[in-house]
């Protein structure tokens, strides 16, 4: 019986336990930021114990940060956090980009483009969307502040191996149809709880055509369809990306020869299989308060089926029947460690450049790292974005969540390119709708909600 490439990985770093119960698996990698890292150092403190690994152990400053004055932290939390980490960082010898440094950006963004992330390893970090580096063919997974303490400790943490599910996208997609659309409308069709108690492989031909960056922004929305733990099988468009970056393996041919070994065999089993033609979809958009409840443009918003519902309409003043054009919307976000990399602000850019953002809302543009600010900058994304009315900004989580200055007016509609729409997200009262980042910058043009595969032709996206 073959194997899939989660059960190759998982064998490979496991210490001791026996099938069905914890077992102590090696980390490869831990990620850290300045929300979740405060508490596992002072444990470390108190029990006078060192950073086992610290040449395996690497941080970044992003939930708190802000994107405008960015040394001009105000919110005394966050001033503290960032500053902690600044602290804890040079007391235990550990790598961090510290905010305003040349490599600082979202954690989930900075491991890929640092070289960090490479198939085969297992990265964990104090993140729920840690599974966003499994696009690289890595077991990445978000893990709680005691188990950060345990990694920094011992470089390795204990865990229950979970059944495996692979999700096949086939098919060729539509012009204006792209990889947020896939994984919002995966989330749509089997909810917000159809991964729990699963590792689960993207494969199919419609996910190997996509590039490395969309792959990420799948993997990312993981946890947002249940699963802890979202990965792909590593093939040349990875190598490619890692190839030349700072960590990259030195004898790389060395490391693409294991590297293909770690893919899943044809005759692999899973205990559930889903298949999903990806030529069917359209432009997908979230009504609701979970990134179940989304349609596509085309269609309406569903009547009534439970308390859940009632609770989303009633939260967000929309109304079965209604359509994803009928809501106003006051903000734009286009950002976040879905949607910020350097290809996310090229396609928005392609629907901005030589238009104006609609007089009826703020629109603003997030690089989710300093090296992507600055690539953009090269190619002149800001001045495309900036001539058109949008706010540019310094990298950082952002509007993504309300941990920061950045938050979408109580009451205020939001398209944004964020992978969650829950309550109070994006700050008190605001109101979310999830979308690609082709949706937001058209929106932003509108005013409304617009089904960009009428513009791609014209925009040439």
């Amino acid at each position: 019986m073959g194997k899939s490439i989660f059960d190759k990985l998982w064998n490979r770093h496991v210490i001791t336990g026996e099938d069905g119960n914890p077992q102590l698996l090696y980390v490869d990698l831990h990620l850290i930021h300045e929300v979740t890292s405060p508490q596992a150092f002072s444990g470390l403190r108190e029990a006078g114990r060192k950073v086992r690994r610290t040449d395996l152990t690497y941080g970044t400053m992003d939930h708190n940060t802000p994107t405008q004055d960015i040394y001009n932290i105000k919110d005394l939390i966050s001033k503290h956090q960032i500053e902690s980490l600044a602290k804890n960082a040079e007391d235990f010898g550990v790598t961090v980009a510290t905010n305003g440094s040349e490599k600082q950006g979202i954690v989930h963004m900075v491991g890929p483009e640092r070289g960090l992330t490479q198939p085969g390893k297992i990265v964990v970090c104090g993140d729920s969307h840690t599974a966003t580096h499994g696009a690289f063919g890595a077991i990445a997974f978000g893990i709680g502040t005691s188990e950060v303490e345990h990694v920094f400790a011992t470089q390795t943490i204990w865990q229950r191996k979970p059944k495996t599910m692979k999700i096949e996208f086939i098919g060729k997609p539509r012009a204006g149809v792209y990889a947020k659309d896939y994984i919002l409308a995966l989330i749509a069709k089997y909810g917000v709880d159809a991964g729990v108690g699963y590792a689960v492989e993207f494969t199919g031909e419609a996910i190997y055509d996509l590039e490395m960056e969309e792959r990420m922004t799948i993997t990312n929305m993981s946890i947002e369809f249940g699963a802890k733990v979202g990965l792909m099988n590593p093939d040349q468009k990875t190598f490619d990306y890692l190839e030349g970056r700072e960590f990259a393996p030195k004898d790389f041919q060395a490391a693409i020869a294991d590297w293909q070994t770690l893919v899943s065999d044809s005759d692999a089993v899973y205990d559930r299989v889903i298949t999903l033609d990806v030529s069917e979809l359209a432009p997908m958009v979230t009504w609701g308060t979970n990134p179940e409840m989304g349609i596509e443009f085309t269609a309406t918003f569903p009547e009534i089926k439970d308390f859940n519902d009632e609770r989303a309409y009633q939260y967000m003043e929309l109304a079965p029947g209604q359509k994803p054009e009928d809501i106003a919307l006051g903000y734009v976000f286009i950002g976040s460690c879905t949607n910020a990399r350097l290809s996310d602000l090229q396609l928005a850019a392609k629907f901005v450049k030589g238009k104006q953002v609609a007089s009826t809302l703020t629109a603003i543009v997030v690089p989710g790292s300093r090296p992507v600010k600055r690539a953009a900058e090269a190619i002149g994304l800001d001045k495309i974005f900036i001539d058109a009315g949008f706010e540019w900004r310094e990298p950082g989580c952002s509007m993504c969540l309300g941990m920061n200055p950045d938050h979408v007016p109580e009451g205020v509609h939001c398209a944004s390119t964020s992978n969650r729409n829950f309550e109070g997200r994006q700050g008190k009262g605001a109101r979310t709708h999830l979308c690609s980042p082709a949706m937001a910058a058209a929106a932003a043009i509108a005013g409304r909600f617009v089904d960009v595969r009428e513009l791609v032709e014209e925009v040439g996206a």
